[in-house]
């Protein structure tokens, strides 16, 4: 830095000011410094910095994974976050850190790697919010706990979404509708999309006077595959599936072909909290509750950095609904006749019309 001061006759401070933005510059002294900076390729050292200032200018993500990785519906809300992180002059590093990882969560925040951290994959209770409040880490989440007082949060509004599929369907004539969720272990440990949306199927479905069957499906095309089996052993009326598990997706269209039952011709499919490139790479390509991803992992980030720039708390809570997108994978309910060929009788509309 006394190098670039030197050459670009300025003060050590000035070039200070120009590399943090802590203070306003001239757009004349400024170029004076980027220009001595090129000369002599003077690369500022993140480390030390954070050292002098205390600060790392890193974020992280934190969201547990598995041997699947990230899918493209996932993916969305990590470039959200890194392209809003970047644009603040932030580095962002992923790390797969789970509610059974608290041990290394607390290791990761002493360290003071971190200068705040976003949640995702959060549980209705997440050991990981206390672990980082009492880290003194400032944190926002994507997803929420149970209790949300004073926490920051994005999330995806589930009643709307799921209303809004289940209003799709009644209104193409489905009175059977089938909701395969994520699996069961995953429901028991309180995974908060899957608590939400099956809460909120009872909810949409008992609105219309209609009976909600919910079939848990291991997140795996087998899964997909064993849920579909058991849908149909259990309401082999049905004429919908609306499914959050876009593991499992594949393996339901699938074992309805191999049941004989052409999408949409004698069941409609609806995928919830799909991305467009997933929903396209079925056929027919799949009327989608499409995730809003990208812009939740960017306002995460957005509100994580007015904490950390503000140095105070920012309860940002926000939800955003999925949208519906129609595509090939959803028409109108066959007639009573066709699901009676197998087996059972379909009511024509909800009681009492």
């Amino acid at each position: 830095m006394h190098d670039v001061a030197r050459l670009a006759r300025v003060s050590v401070s000035t070039v200070s000011y120009v590399l943090t933005g802590t203070r306003p510059i001239s757009q004349a002294t400024r170029d004076k410094v980027l220009a001595a900076m090129a000369e002599l390729d003077y690369q500022p050292n993140a480390m030390a910095r954070g050292l002098a200032s205390r600060r790392s200018r890193i974020v992280g993500l934190l969201m547990p994974m598995d041997e699947r990785g990230l899918g493209a519906t996932e993916t969305a809300f990590v470039t959200g976050a890194a392209a809003a992180a970047s644009a603040a002059g932030y580095h962002l590093v992923l790390s797969p850190v789970g509610v059974g990882d608290l041990d290394d969560l607390r290791r990761l925040a002493s360290q003071r790697m971190l200068d705040g951290a976003v949640l995702m994959e959060v549980q209705v209770e997440d050991g990981r919010v206390a672990a980082l409040q009492e880290a003194g880490v400032p944190l926002v989440l994507i997803g929420r706990t149970g209790d949300t007082t004073g926490l920051a949060y994005v999330d995806i509004d589930f009643d709307q979404t799921v209303r809004e599929a289940v209003d799709h369907l009644v209104g193409l004539g489905h009175r059977r509708i089938v909701y395969v969720n994520h699996s069961a272990a995953t429901i028991a440990a309180g995974y908060g999309p899957a608590v939400r949306t099956r809460d909120a199927f009872v909810a949409a479905m008992t609105g219309y006077g209609l009976e909600p069957v919910m079939i848990p499906a291991d997140d795996s095309a087998a899964g997909g595959r064993a849920a579909l089996t058991a849908a149909l052993a259990q309401a082999p009326d049905l004429t919908a599936v609306l499914a959050m598990n876009e593991n499992a997706i594949f393996g339901i269209l699938g074992e309805l072909a191999a049941h004989g039952l052409a999408v949409p011709h004698d069941v409609s499919v609806v995928s919830m909290v799909t991305s467009p490139q997933v929903a396209e790479l079925a056929t027919p390509a799949l009327t989608a509750m499409t995730s809003p991803g990208s812009a939740l992992g960017r306002m995460a980030v957005e509100a994580l950095l007015r904490r950390l720039e503000d140095g105070g708390d920012d309860d940002h809570q926000h939800l955003l609904p999925c949208a519906l997108e129609i595509r090939g994978s959803t028409g109108p309910a066959p007639q009573p006749t066709a699901a009676a060929d197998r087996g059972d009788t379909v009511r024509s509309g909800p009681p009492g019309t």
